[in-house]
């Protein structure tokens, strides 16, 4: 047995030096001077839980354009509800399109996927999807307009090269809102086609599944065999739009200016805004990608052919397509009627940490208690914590260690009673939050070196954003805590002299969003400089976490350092 405990010490000990001689030079000569096989069984590896102060902080407007990605629909939660709908540009595939001669619309057809995996595919090549970033699966009242508010490139009002900010309660600026009116302009109409190829009316309503689309051949002669199926499609929103309404804005505007360049079409036709509305006081939640390839309208029209046949009517079939850019504004209209959202205790801290995504609210971190008045030091827990690790000269720099750090997590838990107790669903709860440095909205350090799987959200930065553990660790139990590891994050504070900022706390979609450092502004009167993280606009998503002031000392959030020293 004692052979065994002093390999594993060597072996573990040795290790810890190897990283720390990557990161400073001074741990080389800790290791030289101190590690030996003689004394290395000197070393104890310990643990200490340091107090940290927990704040929520209520947010205002958010900045929703240039996202990548777009939400609509109703959600749910332990809040209230969030109503989600947005506009967007359009552009033309292509410009000063020729239509051909005798032209006439086949069919216009509005298609944008949901997030969806194959999970299987049968005897017949039928696909089946499982569907992510699809809140429900209730249906929605999905009503579109063409909008007549123009979406501009650049501030009027900042510098030259000052990029447009729009946020999430229909507005540019907190004196310029857009007015519902200006939004909502002609209404299009859905339609279907009946087995005479005749078109019919039909209501807005959007049922939400996991079914793709099979599309099929237009004739079929042979009356004793199937249709050939000419393309399967993933499941997403897919309408067939009333023609009428394109016809006379776009294909009868041929040879005219207004399809000759992007500002000038952007100008003619400003976009369209989706609406999102109840049914029977209910509804789903999508987040789409409404800015890829397939996502658009394609107008199939037909007109004279311009190859040679015996045929003087015949006709061929051509496309144009309008993708869904180059700008898209979200908009979200909260009612949170069981858990308001304000701004927290941050000086001495708060019992309970309301997160939630959208226009909602983070939860603001000082570690070591923040750093305390110069007046008195002797109470600045962030310095003796620092004295205790290493030895500093007379301006505070590094000079050698006196601990090692091993590991370092923050670590929060669920509570479960508030989650449950107002009615949440079960697995509803946010999988990943995401922890950056606040003061210079960024990810932190340790977030640059989790190698961890970056193609899957769920899987990426697994180390250091452990993701939800839940109960028996079932994709839909309650949630218990989650363990953030902050490892460099502390090593940069105690070799490096970084300053111990304040740190942020956000609900996250998909943590591999915040690799562009692309935090959105905030529309808050008290502090201009407020950023939120992309990823937490995105979510709709909530929970609640015990603070440092919780009655409940078990679940009270803290920091807890692995670290070696000499026991001598």
């Amino acid at each position: 047995m004692k052979k065994n405990k002093f390999a594993l010490q060597i072996t573990a000990f040795s290790l810890i030096v190897i990283a720390f001689v990557g990161c400073d030079k001074d741990f080389a000569t800790l290791e030289s001077d101190i590690i030996n096989e003689d004394n290395a069984t000197n070393f104890d590896i310990d643990s200490q839980r340091y107090d940290i102060i927990t704040s929520t902080k209520a947010l205002g407007p958010v900045q929703t354009n240039g996202l990548g990605l777009n939400s609509l629909g109703i959600y749910d939660d332990i809040y209230g509800r969030t109503t989600s709908s947005f506009v967007t540009q359009l552009s033309l595939s292509t410009f000063d399109p020729s239509f051909g001669e005798e032209v006439e619309i086949d069919s216009v057809v509005l298609t944008i996927p949901y997030f969806a995996t194959v999970t299987d595919v049968d005897d017949d090549g039928n696909f089946t999807y499982e569907l992510d970033s699809v809140f429900g699966n209730n249906p929605i009242n999905l009503k579109i307009f063409e909008s007549n508010y123009f979406i501009r490139d650049f501030d009027p009002n900042g510098e030259f090269s000052d990029t447009q900010a729009y946020f999430s309660n229909k507005s540019a600026s907190e004196s310029e809102q857009i007015s519902e009116a200006v939004l909502e302009g002609v209404e299009l109409g859905f339609i279907e086609y009946n087995d005479q190829g005749e078109i019919v009316a039909i209501d807005n309503i959007i049922e939400i599944n996991n079914e793709g689309y099979i599309l099929t051949e237009e004739d079929n002669d042979d009356e004793d065999t199937e249709p050939q199926v000419t393309q399967r499609l993933s499941p997403g929103l897919r309408v067939h739009l009333d023609p009428t309404f394109w016809q006379n804005k776009i294909l009868d505007q041929e040879g005219e200016t207004v399809l000759g360049s992007q500002n000038n079409f952007s100008e003619y036709f400003r976009g369209l805004y989706f609406k999102a509305e109840t049914v029977d006081d209910d509804g789903s939640f999508l987040i789409l990608n409404a800015g890829a390839q397939n996502s658009n309208i394609t107008i199939y029209y037909s007109s004279l052919t311009t190859s040679t046949s015996d045929e003087a009517n015949a006709t061929e079939q051509n496309t144009l397509v309008l993708n869904f850019s180059p700008n898209r504004i979200n908009f979200f209209e909260n009612n949170f009627n069981n858990i308001p959202l304000n701004d927290g205790d941050d000086i001495n801290g708060d019992a309970r940490l309301y997160l939630k995504g959208g226009e909602g609210a983070l939860a603001k971190i000082q570690l070591f208690n923040g750093e305390n008045p110069d007046d008195v030091p002797e109470l600045n827990a962030f310095e003796i914590f620092k004295n205790s690790f290493v030895e500093t000269d007379a301006d505070g720099n590094f000079v050698s260690p006196k601990r090692l750090v091993n590991e370092a997590n923050l670590v929060f838990y669920v509570d479960q009673e508030i989650v449950n107790g107002q009615g949440s669903a079960n697995g509803s709860e946010p999988d990943r939050i995401y922890l950056y440095d606040a003061e210079n909205n960024t990810p932190l350090i340790d977030y640059f070196l989790d190698a961890t799987n970056n193609s899957l959200p769920e899987f990426s930065k697994f180390s250091h954003l452990g993701p939800l553990q839940r109960v028996d660790d079932e994709p839909n139990g309650n949630g218990i805590k989650y363990k953030l590891k902050v490892t460099e994050h502390i090593n940069n504070l105690l070799l490096r002299d970084s300053t111990n900022v304040e740190l942020g706390l956000a609900v996250s979609l998909n943590v591999n969003l915040e690799e562009q450092f692309n935090q959105r502004q905030v529309q808050d009167g008290d502090n201009s400089d407020l950023r939120v993280p992309v990823s937490s606009v995105i979510t709709p998503r909530g929970t609640v976490l015990h603070g440092n002031n919780t009655e409940d000392e078990s679940k009270r959030v803290y920091l807890e350092i692995y670290y070696t020293e000499p026991n001598n």
